[in-house]
Parts: C-alpha cells; structure tokens; sequence
C-alpha cells in the first residue's frame, strides 16, 4: 500500500492509545472527541486486518501485532517532527520545550544542578523532566523520541544510538570522620577488615567492588544493604560501617557529613559515563543545543 492512499493522523491516533492505555485519556492527550478517536482505530483496523487493542476492563491492551509496530511508528513520528522543527532552528531563549532525559538516581545529585543553572539562565522557558528508565527500553525510547538524551555507563546499543564520552569517575571508600580503626588512609586488610554497606536498587547481587575483590579470592562482609547514597553516607557518618562508592557522587552526598573519602585500596576500572542519542536527531537544533548544555554541566561539575 501506497503512503499517499494512508492519513497518517491516524499513527498519531495508535501512538496516543497505545501510550495512554485508554481511549478516553487519549482523546484528552489529542484534544479529540472519543468518536474520533475510535473512528480513527476502526478505520486502522481494516487497514491491518487486525483488532489491534483489546478491551481488558478499562485498559486497551495492545494486540501482538500492535507491539510489533509500535517502535517503528514511533520512530516515524519522530523523523516527521524532527524534519519540521530542523527546517527552521532553536532558540533556547524563547523556547517553552520540555525535554526529557534518562538519568539514574545515582547522577542526578552531580549533574542536575550545573545543568539546570544553566538551562535557567540561558533558557528561561526551557523546562527538563528526568527518568529513570530500564537499560532495556533505553533504545527503544530514545528512538521513538519519548526520551532526547540518555546520560549512563557504556551499554550494548545498536549503531542507530549515538554517544559520547562526558567524564571518567573513580572508586572511593567512605568512613566516619573519627573511625577507630581508619586514620586517614586505608589498605587492603584494613578495608576488609570492616564491615560495609552496599548500595543498590536490585534485592541481591554483588557490586562492581565485590568483582574485583573476588578476582583475588577475596571478600568482604556486607552488613547493610540499603537502596540509596545519601542514607549510606548518613548511616556511615554514625556508625563503624564503610561505604564504596563513586567519587563524583560521594563529593557531593558527603557535604553535610564530613566523613573521610579515601582511595579503593584495590586498582579498579574506571567508570565511564557517556551521552546518549538517536541518530534522527543528529542535526536536530533542539538536540544539538540540549546536549551542548549537558556537556558543559559535566565540565562544571569536575
């Protein structure tokens, strides 16, 4: 079928339904009566000979077909609007754009707050709304365009995503300020000598620091496991626990408790945090711009 016999509102319909679960909030997202949006779907229905979303209560569950074509109508969508906004430019000035950008909890504290005072002086009407999103839908999101940016570790993504190196970070331990067994420095024995806390949002599992420590059939022993930095470093500051973490983030949680920040005792890799993007937003003004303003955030906050 030709493109020229399809009204392409009608992907725009599909993506609204698929996004929101419900007709009625979709005609809400569009500003489109309920008739019209279900006379948009029935008319796609007959297009793919298929039901396309089934009724499950009051969600509109996506059929199989459905999920298969889902990224790649999203992709479009998004080459149209990035074709629109690039045949002109961006002005950061007067822009009233939201973007969004992935970013997990363990780098928001560092990168937010340089980033956001620049966005603030430069874009005043620029808004940010990040998200932590699951390293497996990364791609998907950012190519249907419901992510611009992404900021993580090195991750295994196609060619279609693009990155760049924005910093290296380094592994520190964390201890109390008068820790009876730590004076300002600590070596191997010493570090396995106390007892930790590990930081992480899974329910188990070792750290990247455990990995090390076992290539050397070592071990230490974990006493809390907690979810975030910030309840690490508090609970570090009033106990003899030691806490391993990344020194970019640590500088910045570890403020308003003074613990001691001393170098892994081991030789680590470093950790690497790149930028991420689609590659349809390659030459995207708005995308060059928001990636410029992240890069200099990185910088700043060296």
């Amino acid at each position: 079928m030709h493109i020229s016999k399809v009204d392409l509102n009608l992907f725009i319909v599909f993506e609204a339904i698929y996004a929101e679960g419900s007709i009625t909030r979709a005609s809400l997202k569009m500003n489109l009566t309920q008739p019209a949006i279900s006379h948009a779907l029935n008319r796609l229905r007959v297009l793919f000979e298929d039901p396309l979303f089934e009724r499950q209560g009051h969600v509109m569950v996506p059929t199989p077909l459905s999920r298969s074509i889902i990224d790649s109508v999203r992709q479009s969508l998004r080459g149209f609007e990035v074709t629109l906004n690039g045949a002109g430019h961006f002005d950061a000035a007067t822009s009233e754009r939201t973007f969004s950008l992935a970013l997990r909890d363990v780098l928001e504290a560092s990168v937010l707050p340089p980033l956001m005072a620049r966005v603030a002086r430069d874009a005043p009407t620029v808004s940010l709304n990040t998200l932590q999103v699951g390293r497996r839908e990364l791609e998907s999101e950012l190519a249907a365009g419901t992510l611009d940016a992404a900021i993580d570790i090195l991750l295994p993504l196609s060619n279609d995503i693009r990155r760049t190196l924005l910093a290296t970070d380094s592994t520190v331990v964390l201890v109390r300020r008068d820790h009876p067994l730590v004076r300002g420095a600590l070596h191997l024995d010493g570090y396995l000598a106390l007892e930790h806390i590990q930081t992480s949002s899974r329910r188990r599992g070792p750290g990247l620091e455990d990995f090390e420590l076992s290539r050397m059939g070592l071990q230490r022993r974990v006493r809390l496991r907690c979810q975030h930095y910030f309840a690490a470093c508090r609970a570090v500051s009033q106990t003899d626990l030691a806490l391993t973490m990344p020194e970019r983030l640590a500088r910045v949680v570890n403020q308003q408790f003074g613990n001691q920040i001393l170098p892994f005792p081991l030789q680590m890799p470093s950790l690497d945090i790149y930028l991420y993007w689609h590659a349809n937003i390659d030459h995207d003004p708005a995308g060059v711009w928001l990636r410029e303003q992240i890069k200099q955030a990185m910088l700043a906050a060296d």
